[in-house]
């Protein structure tokens, strides 16, 4: 059994400060891609930025979770942590997920993620 966290970013710029070990998508395109390999896995903490760089926003993700609910199949997820720094768009997106029974949590500027070194960091955990 793997004791280990399976935890899944989507930011354009951030990481996490502690450099856990998660799988990072920097598009709304590689969220909605990254997401479809979890589909039948278990997923402990999806981390959610508003905001994704130019017009990209994390709204194409969003609509798979929401498809997955409304399928009667939602995604097996532990907690889902906005962490935006868009207020409105963070509360935006809670709210939709909460009303299809996701467990989220808006971290706006939470400290576990951040700007490292002014350079994006990508962990990709094995297999």
């Amino acid at each position: 059994m793997n004791a280990r966290r399976t935890i899944v970013m989507v930011d354009d710029l951030r990481s996490f400060v502690d450099g856990r070990i998660a799988e990072v998508a920097r598009t709304s395109d590689a969220g909605v891609e990254l997401l479809g390999r979890y589909r039948d896995r278990r997923l402990d903490e999806l981390w959610l930025d508003h905001d994704l760089g130019g017009d990209d926003t994390i709204w194409p993700v969003v609509e798979v979770l929401e498809r997955a609910a409304f399928d009667k199949r939602p995604l097996d997820v532990g907690v889902i942590n906005v962490h935006s720094a868009n207020p409105a768009g963070a509360a935006k997106v809670a709210l939709v997920l909460r009303r299809w029974g996701y467990y989220v949590r808006v971290a706006s500027g939470s400290p576990e993620v951040g700007y490292l070194d002014g350079q994006a960091v990508n962990r990709s955990a094995p297999g």
